[in-house]
């Protein structure tokens, strides 16, 4: 790549942001950014909803002259190699970089909307967006009754959130457990005790049906009232919290005519079904994989940067996701500390290493696959969590096989 060669990416969240600083002020590179905040770590968000941190708190690194904030792109023209903005702006491109992140998933609930049209009721809330956060964290107070449909990450992180602003809340979650994707039975029913603990009631296995609303269709703007739940039981709901997921943006892509499929479909070196064209971050599918957490994200971001500027060998392989969060304790010493990563179910013939402290409240658990490491999960206590990461991501051959319990030891076998 030249400094005369215009790069155009779309999407100012962290990937957008991280190219766009990789590739250098020397370079010819302009960012269009829909929200018009200035940019922010969306992984920071609960914090700002617990009220830890304030909102500047979050923000990332001045990108400069690069960003238009609060200019959303409508239309690619690959024939022009031009993107089209909804202030009727017109952006040329000789690469084009797609970073267009992705959507709260909404559910097709009972009431969520009215029959013409597609507004939320007043008091639901999706959880994605600083304006999301900023409009949750005004509507709740101590005493509000507060309902998170979901329990994976993105619903555990804002439960945890309402308690500590004091609301009173519910996590409704359709699967067995909490986290599911990544943690195991044990773990998960530990994290349940230490979300009881902050004052959280947790339903799992539990379908929601719909939502309830008060108002008059004209007159009063619709507000919610409560939650149905599949078995005919209600919750009541000052506010209602919609943390089901996320999915891809891909609507640019796939009206450009662009391959999509669980997202936007992209080779080793980050490029679409066109050349010319990228995408990287939540909206990339790359080896049949989305990947949706910010890890991954700037590793596909410090990749592309390597492509484009011509660097050899630079290729993007995949990445090793390893989840964490970190939730207050009510009263106790310290944070509550939980770490995944791999597949913490095994399977038949894998080898399953646990040290468990009843009176700590710790548990650490292994899966080993003949002699590589396949997947873990950690909760109370990480001090290994870094030498397992090493050797998981590495992909590496466990050492020390007469005593494979190193693995769990506090100094991570090293």
């Amino acid at each position: 790549m030249t400094s005369e060669q215009r790069v155009v990416v779309i999407g100012g969240g962290l990937a957008g942001l991280r190219l766009a600083a990789r590739l250098g002020p020397g370079a010819a590179v302009t960012v269009l950014g829909e929200e018009t905040h200035a940019p922010y770590n969306r992984v920071l968000l609960a914090e700002v909803l617990a009220g830890r941190y304030a909102p500047e708190v979050t923000a990332l690194p001045a990108p400069g002259p690069a960003l238009r904030r609060g200019v959303r792109a409508v239309r690619i023209d690959r024939a022009d190699r031009a993107v089209h903005g909804d202030d009727g702006s017109v952006e040329r491109y000789d690469t084009l970089v797609l970073a267009t992140g992705s959507n709260p998933v909404l559910p097709p609930l009972r009431g969520l909307f009215a029959p013409d049209g597609r507004e939320l009721p007043e008091g639901v809330h999706a959880f994605r967006t600083m304006d999301d956060c900023l409009a949750l964290a005004a509507a709740v107070r101590p005493g509000v009754r507060a309902v998170v449909i979901g329990g994976g990450l993105l619903g555990v992180s804002a439960a945890r959130a309402l308690a500590a602003r004091g609301a009173q809340v519910v996590l409704a979650q359709q699967a067995e457990r909490l986290m599911e994707r990544q943690l195991d039975a044990d773990a998960s029913a530990l994290l349940r005790d230490h979300l009881a603990e902050l004052g959280v009631e947790v339903h799992t296995e539990c379908r929601v049906r719909g939502l309830t609303t008060a108002g008059s269709p004209g007159r009063d703007p619709r507000r919610v009232t409560g939650v149905e739940l599949a078995d005919g039981y209600r919750l009541d709901a000052d506010a209602v919290v919609l943390a089901c997921g996320v999915r891809p943006r891909t609507g640019l892509a796939r009206a450009a005519g662009l391959e999509v499929r669980k997202g936007v479909v992209v080779d080793g070196m980050l490029r679409t079904s066109d050349p010319r064209v990228h995408a990287v971050g939540d909206c990339a599918e790359h080896d049949g994989r989305v990947y949706g957490l910010a890890g991954p994200a700037l590793e596909q971001a410090d990749a592309l940067a390597a492509v484009l500027r011509g660097e050899d060998g630079a290729e993007y392989t995949g990445t090793r996701a390893l989840t964490r969060l970190t939730l207050p304790t009510a009263g106790g010493p310290g944070p509550f500390d939980l770490a995944a990563f791999g597949d913490p179910v095994p399977l038949p013939g894998d080898d399953v290493l646990r040290l468990a402290d009843a009176t700590r409240r710790t548990y650490r658990k292994v899966v080993l696959r003949g002699d590589r490491l396949v997947g873990g999960v950690l909760l109370g206590e990480l001090s290994t969590v870094g030498a397992l990461a090493r050797t998981w991501e590495g992909d590496e051959f466990l050492t020390a096989p007469h005593d494979p319990f190193h693995l769990l030891t506090d100094d991570g076998g090293h």
